[in-house]
């Protein structure tokens, strides 16, 4: 392990934040996390507002230079502390398919996500409705369809990987995946999974934010 540490505000529950949590590791960066809770507003105070105006996590703090937006700090800490540039390639090509896969991520796989989640943690909401979960699905394909190699952006492991799993495997607890219908999905979390890491920076955080969501559902359901 390096000796390296920077300060991450973040949420063990947030997706974007576990995908910065998987960089650090496969980096062998050791985070200072401060975790953020949303649901106490702490992400509103003005010592917060003044770091990320757009009051968002995660949020990067490595001695006094401050980045928001996960994309943009898994970007920065491979430029910065990556031994190699396998993580984020430098080489145009290779480069362009990797930050077409984050656009992905944050434009749909997590764009998705969201959409469906938030109603129900923060709206009450009792069900997931038709049109949302077939939302979801086409989103499953569409990522199925990009795996045409054994990751999402070639054949090497990279940060568009730890960003499209974050979002996908906190999904795939509330909207299930058919293994017969998506099966280069599954042979990709596998892979993933067996990274040395992968369960304490992402699989542990993606079951406790699916579970959350269930429970959520179930409350609002007695509720309504």
């Amino acid at each position: 392990m390096s000796m390296v540490k920077v300060k991450l505000y973040t949420l063990h529950l947030s997706p974007p934040c576990r995908a910065v949590e998987l960089t650090a590791k496969a980096l062998g960066i050791e985070l200072d996390q401060q975790v953020v809770n949303l649901l106490a507003g702490e992400h509103l105070t003005p010592e917060y507002l003044k770091m990320n105006p757009q009051h968002t996590i995660p949020v990067l703090d490595d001695n006094g230079t401050i980045i928001s937006e996960s994309h943009a700090i898994m970007i920065y800490l491979v430029s910065k502390y990556g031994k190699d540039d396998s993580l984020y390639p430098k080489e145009l090509v290779k480069q362009a398919k990797v930050n077409a896969a984050l656009h992905f991520e944050s434009g749909v796989l997590f764009a998705r996500m969201r959409f469906t989640f938030e109603p129900i943690l923060f709206r009450g909401g009792s069900e997931i409705p038709t049109e949302k979960k077939e939302y979801i699905l086409k989103a499953y394909q569409l990522l199925e369809d990009t795996l045409v190699d054994d990751y999402v952006a070639g054949n090497s492991l990279t940060i568009a990987d730890f960003s499209c799993v974050s979002s996908f495997a906190s999904i795939m607890g509330v909207i299930p995946v058919d293994k017969s219908k998506y099966p280069k999905i599954y042979d990709w979390l596998e892979r993933l999974k067996k990274l040395p890491y992968y369960e304490e920076a992402n699989g542990s955080g993606a079951d406790e934010l699916s579970k959350f969501v269930l429970s959520s559902l179930e409350k609002n359901s007695v509720k309504a």
